[in-house]
């Protein structure tokens, strides 16, 4: 989150290497406490460079598996930890496959994407 400097009323908001840097820490962790998540990055302002002071982080997770609606699935993965607020959206597999092909939204997604986790690309995994 951002901070005030102990000497300015100026709040010191995260810059763009600095979230990166942490997403992935936290995506890293996060697969180990979830082994159903395939993929996480962001997308969004911070992927496209336009970020600013205020922007959240907008996370893409996809999981091999889903017991919850996707409207209830974001509360499983804390992203508090975060230097900046954040929105997590949840997709299947499936359902990203779908949304990626057929949508605008899944479109521009998958475009902006910097991924910072791929299981398939993970040495310690299996």
């Amino acid at each position: 989150m951002p901070v005030r400097s102990l000497t300015s009323s100026v709040l010191a908001w995260p810059d763009a290497q600095k979230v990166d840097e942490v997403v992935r820490q936290w995506a890293r962790q996060m697969s180990v406490e979830k082994p159903e998540m395939l993929r996480a990055g962001y997308f969004g302002s911070y992927a496209r460079g336009d970020w600013g002071v205020g922007s959240d982080l907008d996370l893409v997770i996809i999981v091999t598996r889903a017991e919850k609606p996707f409207e209830r699935r974001a509360a499983r993965w804390d992203a508090t930890r975060l230097p900046v607020p954040a929105e997590v959206l949840v997709y299947t597999f499936q359902e990203w496959e779908s949304l990626a092909a057929h949508t605008s939204f899944g479109k521009t997604i998958a475009r902006e994407a910097v991924w910072v986790y791929d299981r398939g690309n993970d040495p310690l995994r299996p």
